[in-house]
């Protein structure tokens, strides 16, 4: 049996604010408060959108010399991709359009919903 340590941390960025698409201005609301040089990291995302946030995430995390990095989400919206980053594991793709529920959230209402929904209104 193989005998490993996992170590989960959080990061906050964010680069919507109040709207329904990402401004490309990402903020890191909260850093890393740990070690993770010569670590195998995985980044662990709800959704990949216009690929901003997590590159700026991978490009913050590179700099602290892990062993590797490797991105999975549960969504992905390649029609919005305007920054490439590669997604090691994926759950699905989406069209473009924004999804609440199930941890989804549009500022601060609808997370707790049991199931992933379309905004309406949205496209």
């Amino acid at each position: 049996m193989h005998n490993s340590s996992i170590e989960i941390a959080f990061v906050e960025l964010s680069s919507y604010g109040n709207n329904t698409e990402s401004s490309g201005n990402v903020k890191f609301i909260k850093q890393l408060g740990v070690d993770i040089s010569e670590r195998e990291v995985l980044i662990v995302e709800d959704i990949i959108d216009s690929g901003y946030t997590s590159s700026a995430l991978i490009d913050y995390l590179a700099e602290k010399h892990p062993t590797s990095i490797k991105l999975c989400s549960l969504t992905s919206k390649p029609s919005r991709r305007e920054k490439e980053v590669e997604i090691n594991y994926l759950g699905f793709k989406i069209p473009n359009k924004f999804i609440v529920g199930y941890g989804f959230d549009f500022q601060e209402k609808y997370r707790n919903l049991p199931e992933i929904y379309y905004l309406k209104g949205e496209k």
